[in-house]
């Protein structure tokens, strides 16, 4: 004869109801959540003057993915401020980044390789640390007397910055 009910009695809920009610907020929590991780593939970069730790406005940023020599310049959208919005395509781990000057004919010298001599090497940070930790660069290119005055940032997830220096005019030349 079926599921029988009394009258004014509540209808029984079936295993299946019971089951759709407690992991269908849990379902959107997993797909809030995936969506938020597919946002959080954006990476801003801000460079700052290493003799005084002003943000700087470049023309723009050059971006190489995975150790490859690729320059990805369409990676980076430059913002009013100066700052780069990197959009991480999947499967890329790490990455080099450098700002360019003089309407990107120039390229700044970062100041956290071994040596700041005006070569502009690759450094290549973690994509995976950028967005949970954030990363700060060294500043290895201001006088001892300049650091003692500057305060470098604190990191901050999804965030780069760098410490960075113009070319000295002579190897402009070169």
């Amino acid at each position: 004869m079926g599921n029988r009910t009394q009258p004014g009695s509540r209808k029984r809920e079936t295993m299946s109801q019971r089951t759709n009610k407690r992991f269908l907020p849990l379902l959107m929590v997993a797909l809030c959540g995936s969506v938020y991780a597919q946002a959080a593939d954006t990476i801003t970069i801000r460079i700052l003057d290493s003799k005084t730790a002003k943000p700087l406005e470049p023309s723009g940023y050059l971006v190489n993915g995975n150790h490859t020599s690729t320059i990805q310049i369409e990676w980076v959208k430059v913002n009013e401020d100066g700052t780069g919005a990197l959009n991480v395509p999947a499967g890329v781990s790490v990455v080099s980044i450098h700002g360019s000057y003089d309407q990107a004919t120039e390229v700044y010298v970062n100041c956290d390789g071994e040596e700041q001599k005006d070569k502009i090497g690759k450094i290549w940070y973690s994509v995976s640390d950028i967005l949970t930790k954030g990363v700060v660069t060294g500043n290895g290119c201001a006088k001892p007397k300049d650091l003692a005055k500057i305060k470098p940032p604190d990191p901050k997830p999804g965030e780069i910055v760098f410490f960075v220096r113009k070319k000295s005019g002579k190897s402009k030349l070169d």
